[in-house]
């Protein structure tokens, strides 16, 4: 998104030719959010839908004031109705003035196959974690919480908001507990999770804690391979490794498996308490 918004002020600059000097009207427009000529589309709920597409398409049918194209950003591409990327497709083919269209998605295959043949493919690869986290750590963030946060997000900015929220300190140590009673006889992670997730509030961030819970199972195969450099939980590092062999690679991959089912199923809307607590009794065979 960064990198369109200043693909977008590049077009509209009035200083430099190939580039945004930022300074000027037309870049502090769109850095404020205000330029008439740029247009951001995101999901309304859990998609993008047809009518958002149609009012896009009747605000593109008034001509610019200025000699600008006029550009617009669709966030989450992927998430289009069909109905909504079929509208879309004619507008992209036969826009009725000059236009620019970015389209960002993190599953650019989901995009319908017209989609995708129909536009340039610019690809962006995130920093590398140990880069990310030496740098979160120079910076004075609590480095079990930067271990985890680079494995979230893929740039700097991204793992610095994320940090800042409260919630993310109490969801990793969620994962922590739920992890472990899940993993012992006569497991209360049922109770825990009714408890610390669904009381406490934090049942808006089930993914992030399904997420959590991949790297932690990951962590299990880390310690089975001696792979100790790439443990994302490093200080529970003595619980890892008197863990880790109790349950076959198999078995490991099997508890990631469900945890990305379950983000599947939130995707979905499945009821949410419903979707952790069979995740939970998964976990418990």
């Amino acid at each position: 998104m960064k990198t369109a918004r200043t693909f977008a002020q590049a077009l509209f600059c009035t200083t430099l030719e190939d580039d945004a000097c930022g300074q000027c009207l037309e870049c502090r427009k769109v850095e404020h959010g205000n330029h008439p000529d740029l247009h951001l589309l995101a999901p309304d709920g859990s998609s993008i839908k047809i009518d958002q597409i149609r009012d896009l398409q009747r605000v593109f049918s008034y001509r610019s004031e200025s000699k600008n194209p006029k550009v617009y950003i669709i966030d989450q591409a992927d998430t289009m109705t069909v109905q909504a990327a079929n509208s879309l497709l004619k507008f992209l083919e036969e826009p009725p003035i000059p236009a620019v269209a970015i389209l960002i998605t993190e599953n650019g295959q989901a995009l319908l196959p017209t989609i995708q043949s129909r536009a340039q493919l610019v690809p962006f690869t995130p920093l590398s974690p140990g880069l990310m986290l030496q740098t979160l750590v120079d910076e004075g963030y609590p480095s079990p919480l930067a271990r985890c946060a680079v494995h979230l997000s893929s740039g700097l900015d991204g793992c610095r908001e994320l940090m800042e929220q409260n919630w993310f300190a109490e969801i990793r140590n969620v994962v922590l507990q739920l992890g472990k009673e899940a993993l012992g006889r006569g497991s209360s992670a049922l109770v825990t999770a009714g408890q610390k997730v669904f009381k406490a509030g934090l049942s808006d961030h089930l993914d992030t804690l399904l997420n959590l819970f991949h790297l932690w199972f990951k962590d299990m195969l880390h310690v089975q391979y001696g792979k100790h450099e790439s443990i994302v939980f490093i200080d529970q590092l003595d619980f890892l490794s008197t863990h880790a062999l109790t349950r076959s690679t198999a078995q490991w991959v099997s508890y990631m498996d469900l945890a990305a089912e379950c983000r599947k199923k939130l995707r979905y809307n499945v009821n949410s308490q419903l979707c952790l607590e069979q995740f939970l009794i998964g976990l418990e065979g």
